[in-house]
């Protein structure tokens, strides 16, 4: 029986934090906005810590599934328990996808609120850069609920996976089917991670320049 799964997740995170010094007018628009900015980062620490643990959940499941296809049907029973252990693992990994959702969305909540301190300003290269950087980040959490809607199908088609193992006559056509489901969902999710990976980049290398253009004396910090 040769079949495979598609395994991934690989997202980068917001990886440019600045740490402002010297005075400036905390009363300012791009002030405001520098405030703002750092708390996004802030708001997506929760979606970062999700990344190692989901990683290795796919892991263990991957080898859970490797193990029932090397067994076969042949050996109900351990395909049963093992299909059991890797159904757990995919509730798991739904636990972590909710909190990272959470985080993104909070997120989004706290980054909303510099729209209005766009138009507070007068300077026009500022002006354009801080517009720049609002759409490429609405676009990047556009993405990122894609992401999550896929994978949620995945997780779905996932489960319905190991419940057909627990079939006694489970036809290879069935699974066959089933697989390809999942390989497409997957597909979906590794496309949609290489446009997110890309919109992150970009939205930092966007606050950086915006940071030069405005003047602040900021500086990057490891996270």
């Amino acid at each position: 029986m040769s079949v495979s799964l598609k395994r991934c997740l690989i997202i980068i995170c917001l990886s440019t934090v600045m740490i402002i010094s010297g005075c400036v007018n905390s009363s300012s628009p791009v002030e405001q906005i520098y405030v703002v900015l750092e708390k996004v980062v802030a708001s997506e620490k929760l979606f970062e810590q999700q990344q190692d643990p989901l990683v290795e959940l796919e892991r263990k499941e991957k080898e859970i599934y490797d193990k029932i296809i090397s067994i076969g049907m042949k050996e109900f029973e351990e395909v049963s328990k093992l299909s059991d252990e890797a159904a757990q693992i995919v509730d798991q990994r739904k636990e972590h996808m909710a909190k990272e959702e959470e985080s993104i969305q909070a997120s989004a909540k706290e980054f909303k609120s510099i729209e209005p301190l766009i138009e507070e300003m007068e300077d026009p290269e500022l002006k354009r850069l801080s517009k720049d950087l609002f759409d490429c980040m609405m676009e990047r959490y556009s993405i990122h609920e894609e992401i999550f809607q896929h994978y949620s199908l995945a997780i779905q088609l996932d489960k319905e996976l190991y419940t057909m193992f627990k079939k006694e006559n489970l036809q290879l056509t069935e699974l066959e089917e089933q697989i390809n489901k999942i390989n497409e969902a997957y597909g979906k999710i590794i496309d949609a991670n290489k446009t997110f990976n890309e919109k992150t980049k970009q939205y930092n290398d966007l606050k950086l320049s915006f940071y030069k253009e405005s003047g602040l004396d900021v500086k990057m910090t490891e996270k």
